[in-house]
């Protein structure tokens, strides 16, 4: 059975760009993002890890880490992030994880179905749908997946936008409604009755008895 929302991630310790990576503990008391990709030196996941390099800035100040995953060496991994960089006109200042074994991808249940995996001359297609994306809470539960195959290059923008609807709902009786982004109002929890929602949030906007918005404090 793969991860499901509310588990606690896979703790590991590996090699990375970085140096040895002990996850539980790199994941410290921020929120973290393992994000995983087939193989180095490919063309959809050289732009991912681009526009990945290009939006570090906006991980930190949500005091998030991001992590890559690649079925490849340190040493490929370095000479990757080359390319990477050239294309992102940006540092790729994150690690990147050395998976030869396959020890992450099995532990987050990354690999598609019946996989077969060949001693030599693995390719690509044999590790197809390690292109997975979870974002991880401070007390290492996996709070959100995302899982692509290997013709759909990720949004990250959306990655980010799931990262802020997750942290402004973290542990607060709210949700977020379809297409949220930061500033629009959020969905009160059916649990909290309306008038105790009112003193505490202001006055509701109740579309339905069911659907309740308010501005989030």
């Amino acid at each position: 059975m793969g991860l499901r929302i509310n588990d606690i991630a896979p703790d590991f310790t590996a090699e990375s760009t970085e140096g040895a990576i002990r996850f539980h503990d790199w994941v410290g008391d921020g929120y973290a993002i393992l994000f995983s990709h087939p193989r180095d030196f490919t063309p959809v996941c050289t732009t991912e890890f681009g526009a990945v390099a290009q939006l570090v800035p906006e991980f930190e100040k949500r005091k998030t880490k991001v992590l890559g995953v690649s079925v490849d060496s340190v040493a490929d991994h370095q000479k990757w992030k080359r390319d990477i960089e050239a294309v992102a006109k940006a540092p790729a200042n994150f690690p990147i994880i050395d998976d030869t074994s396959l020890t992450v991808s099995k532990a987050f249940d990354m690999l598609p179905a019946e996989y077969y995996l060949p001693a030599e001359g693995r390719t690509p297609a044999n590790t197809a749908t390690v292109r997975t994306v979870y974002i991880i809470g401070p007390d290492k539960k996996v709070r959100l997946t995302m899982t692509y195959p290997m013709s759909v290059g990720r949004n990250f923008a959306e990655i980010v936008r799931a990262l802020d609807a997750v942290q402004a709902t973290d542990g607060v009786p709210f949700a977020t409604p379809a297409n949220w982004v930061p500033g629009q109002d959020v969905i009160v929890a059916m649990s909290v009755p309306t008038d105790e929602a009112e003193k505490r949030y202001g006055k509701l906007d109740i579309k339905l008895p069911y659907l309740r918005f308010a501005k989030r404090p």
